[in-house]
């Protein structure tokens, strides 16, 4: 399998692939201050509820180690208002949330130390949530893959793969994980309009694991399903209700309508960090909104005229009905969801 690492820290600061450059340049995007750390989460240079978790982790050191010379409540209070920060850089993937919020506790419990032992602890936590995802995937693609027949074609929405996560993937990890198992797969990577995720950085992994594959337009994904060219489809999550019901990236809930329609598993891939077990149903999830500008243009060309007035949500909500199985790393969750997902609860 060829190794792309998403992120990396070294020599006090956190490197980025910058996915806004792929697939026709490889990038690395530096952050030495968690405002940059805020800017890259916020610009997409990296994406993924997963990654988005573990960089905003690092995000959190960062302010730390800028601060580990303040005076203890001033460390604290500028710790504090930094988090704040970090986690309004997008408000729908729930990781980001559970990250943070998981690295000011170990803070706030080490009160005791100085601030810069407290910094010397975050640093290490933020190296374990990097690796406890890498781990967690690799236990979701085994789950996930006892869902593959060994001959499947196979649709993907998005990018669920390595660049969406610390390592191997969500979604497409269980598609590594069926490959790595022998199994005859073909995946149809959808677009993903408006950012193209689908078709710039799916279909560069792919094409970098050597997967067979077709990139499609979204408009198509119809189409093969009514032709029965699908045989499952594979989606991550950026936050999922008690319920089951799941946010993800706009375009999740028409190919669940679809599947749906067409008898077609519909199964949703993601660790227990992104369910939001303080929220009962999707309707309580905050929906991102994106700028005009991915919609009117496709990188710098303008394609739609000027004057024209754009909705341009970033995800959509898939109710817990259309959805056939969630896969985590505990294992796979069946309907009723609120039954199944609970049994996740720690």
């Amino acid at each position: 399998m060829h190794d792309i690492r998403t992120l990396e820290f070294s020599n006090g600061s956190l490197q980025l692939i910058d996915q806004r450059k792929l697939p026709l340049s490889r990038e690395l995007y530096i952050c030495s201050t968690y405002e940059e750390v805020e800017f890259a989460i916020r610009d997409m240079v990296v994406r993924g509820a997963p990654a988005i978790g573990a960089t905003a982790a690092y995000g959190v050191y960062l302010a730390a180690a800028a601060y580990q010379e303040f005076p203890h409540e001033a460390f604290f209070s500028k710790l504090r208002e930094a988090c704040h920060v970090l986690i309004k850089a997008r408000p729908t993937a729930v990781n980001l949330r559970w990250a943070v919020r998981r690295m000011l506790a170990l803070a706030e419990s080490s009160s005791a130390l100085t601030p810069p032992q407290i910094a010397e602890r975050l640093l290490a936590e933020a190296k374990a949530i990097q690796q406890e995802d890498v781990d967690t995937n690799r236990r979701m693609g085994s789950h996930g893959n006892t869902l593959i027949p060994p001959k499947a074609n196979i649709l993907t929405h998005c990018n669920t793969g390595t660049l969406a996560t610390a390592g191997w993937g969500t979604a497409l990890g269980v598609v590594r994980s069926a490959v790595e198992a022998g199994k005859e797969v073909f995946i149809y990577a959808d677009e993903t309009r408006p950012r193209l995720q689908g078709g710039r950085l799916t279909a560069w992994e792919l094409v970098q694991e050597g997967i067979p594959a077709k990139l499609i337009a979204d408009s198509t994904a119809a189409f093969l399903m009514q032709q029965g060219k699908i045989d499952l489809i594979v989606v991550g999550a950026d936050r999922i209700a008690s319920n089951g019901d799941t946010s993800n990236k706009i375009g999740t809930y028409m190919l669940s309508v679809l599947a749906k329609e067409h008898g077609v598993p519909f199964y949703v891939v993601a660790p227990v960090s992104t369910i939001d077990y303080e929220i009962e149903c999707g309707g309580e999830s905050p929906i991102e909104e994106r700028s005009r500008e991915e919609l009117s243009h496709v990188g710098t060309c303008q394609i739609a005229p000027d004057g024209i007035e754009v909705y341009n949500p970033a995800f959509d909500i898939t109710p817990h009905s259309y959805i056939s199985a969630i896969v985590t790393e505990y294992g796979v969750a069946r309907p009723p969801f609120t039954q199944s997902l609970a049994t996740f609860q720690s």
